[in-house]
């Protein structure tokens, strides 16, 4: 029976939820600057990208291309859809895979599954890419998975779920992260919450926007780390 009201919180796994989830946000909040992460910083750009072109197959649209660069930026070209449903969904879906990982490493199983879709998509992408920078990161991912699941699956050293749930936390943190830099720090007139204010008919800006986006992944860190402290209090 699930434990709603997290009684008797924290157990063991509890613990260890939480301190492996605080101890991430840390270490992508210290090493932001640096090389070590830039992968991930890749495939959470990745992520972002794939959650426009889903938004875009979900309005019947069409997909001509994704792009992501060095410098950390990144472009899905589409034609037709819905335009204010593709528009927040990079944000926005970002945000909502990063909860999906964070509670899929909850569990190996669904950390086994979480990885297999990731790698799924990866293949995908890999015959849209439009340049050498994101094909590279689709076999390099592609590769690092394969190796994690094949160490999980035949030694000691079983991390399959820390590295999803690093690849979750880095999707929220970057989100929030992201918004902040495109709108309040450097004010990017061409970021997704500036268009979609364009498009939008609400009395709303791209500022404006972006801090309700940024609420919104606040809140879907939230939600994943209350549900990933419901599902711990079974084991």
């Amino acid at each position: 029976m699930a434990n709603w009201e997290l009684r008797n919180c924290c157990n063991h796994d509890q613990l260890v939820f939480l301190i492996t989830l605080a101890f991430c946000v840390i270490v992508i909040l210290a090493l932001w600057r640096t090389v070590v992460i830039l992968p991930f910083k890749l495939v959470t750009i990745f992520l972002h990208e794939a959650s426009h072109a889903v938004a875009c197959k979900l309005t019947c649209g069409h997909v001509e291309g994704m792009q992501i660069f060095a410098d950390e930026g990144g472009m899905t070209q589409t034609r037709g859809g819905v335009y204010w449903f593709i528009l927040p969904a990079g944000y926005l879906g970002s945000s909502f895979w990063g909860m999906a990982l964070i509670l899929a490493s909850t569990n190996l199983l669904a950390a086994r599954i979480a990885a297999g879709c990731l790698a799924a998509a990866l293949v995908i992408v890999l015959f849209v890419a439009k340049n050498w920078t994101l094909r590279g990161l689709c076999i390099g991912f592609i590769v690092i998975l394969a190796v994690v699941w094949v160490l999980q699956e035949t030694t000691k050293v079983r991390i399959l779920r820390y590295i999803i749930m690093f690849i979750g936390v880095m999707n929220s943190v970057f989100s929030i992260y992201d918004i902040y830099g495109d709108l309040i720090s450097r004010q990017v007139h061409t970021s997704d919450a500036e268009k979609f204010a364009e498009v939008c008919p609400c009395p709303c800006n791209g500022v404006g926007w972006g801090v309700i986006w940024g609420l919104v992944s606040l809140i879907f860190l939230g939600i994943a780390t209350y549900f990933g402290l419901v599902i711990l209090s079974q084991g």
